[in-house]
């Protein structure tokens, strides 16, 4: 465990808490997506994902997740980690051209994150890799959700659907927060009696049972982690669903709610699958990373 330089933890978690989540699923997507990854673990992983939590986590992969969220005010240079925005309307991805910060610099975006992030825990134990391996960790588990989250590879134009300003039912909103926060929290209180960990329950049953029915092609990827592959379908899930019928003033109710949430929980499903496949390579083997 690490000990007393990560005294700083638990008040970051109240934080998370305090502030606004605009990065990423909200604190909750985040949790669930750990959450799920974490029951999938092999018992070399878990040891391994266990040995590099901050004390205060308790134990809890999951209860980490969010915290990349909350870094980004004290670590400037992470904001630009958390999306990898596309071309308006061209509904693909490509490394190349779309991984960069503002700046125009080259592998900032979530999905570079991704691939850096795995690298140095693929790398552990060179004695020449003095990287912070437990925030490589929570960095990994963070961005891992991030990339599935659709509008987190959404349009430069509109800033991954930060700046369409409507309507959630009665709520104003803008639609990334849709995405990110407000579809999640309908969803636990329509159907979940506004419990998280009923809803992930739910999620893991699917997963179990056949819910899903593609799930043995979630995880084709023939090196360590294949982030591109999850950036590609996100941006083709944003062009299908996320922006389809959510202009600018429109108000979003049970009908854009109940054909998007299908789409939302498989989403948290395969980046929960996928974080796990990813952890357990990490920790088991010396895979290479997926070349660009």
């Amino acid at each position: 465990m690490i000990g007393s330089n990560f005294w700083w933890f638990g008040r970051l978690l109240v934080l998370l808490v305090l502030i606004p989540q605009i990065y990423g699923w909200g604190k909750e997507g985040h949790i669930a997506t750990c959450k799920i990854a974490e029951g999938l673990l092999t018992e070399e992983a878990a040891a391994g994902v266990q040995s590099l939590l901050p004390e205060s986590a308790e134990g809890d992969f999951s209860s980490v997740c969010p915290w990349a969220d909350t870094m980004r005010f004290h670590y400037y240079w992470s904001r630009a980690l958390h999306y990898a925005d596309t071309p308006d309307f061209r509904c693909n991805y490509s490394y190349c051209r779309d991984c960069h910060d503002n700046k125009n610099r080259k592998d900032r975006c979530v999905t570079g994150a991704i691939f850096n992030y795995t690298n140095q825990l693929m790398s552990r134990s060179d004695p020449q890799n003095t990287h912070n391996l437990t925030e490589a960790l929570m960095f990994l588990g963070h961005f891992m959700g991030d990339a599935h989250q659709p509008l987190h590879c959404g349009f430069i134009g509109d800033e991954g659907g930060n700046s369409i300003n409507l309507r959630w039912f009665k709520r104003k909103a803008n639609l990334h927060h849709v995405w990110d926060t407000l579809m999640i929290e309908t969803a636990m209180k329509t159907y979940y009696n506004r419990d998280l960990d009923t809803m992930i329950e739910s999620i893991q049953r699917n997963i179990s049972n056949g819910g899903f029915d593609d799930i043995s092609s979630w995880d084709k990827c023939n090196a360590t982690v294949c982030p591109n592959q999850y950036a590609s379908e996100s941006v083709n899930l944003a062009c299908r669903y996320a922006y389809r019928n959510a202009t600018p003033g429109v108000t979003l109710g049970d009908e854009y709610f109940d054909s998007r949430l299908p789409v939302m929980e498989k989403r948290l499903a395969q980046g929960g699958i996928r974080l796990a496949a990813v952890l357990n390579r990490i920790f088991s083997t010396s895979l290479p990373l997926a070349a660009e």
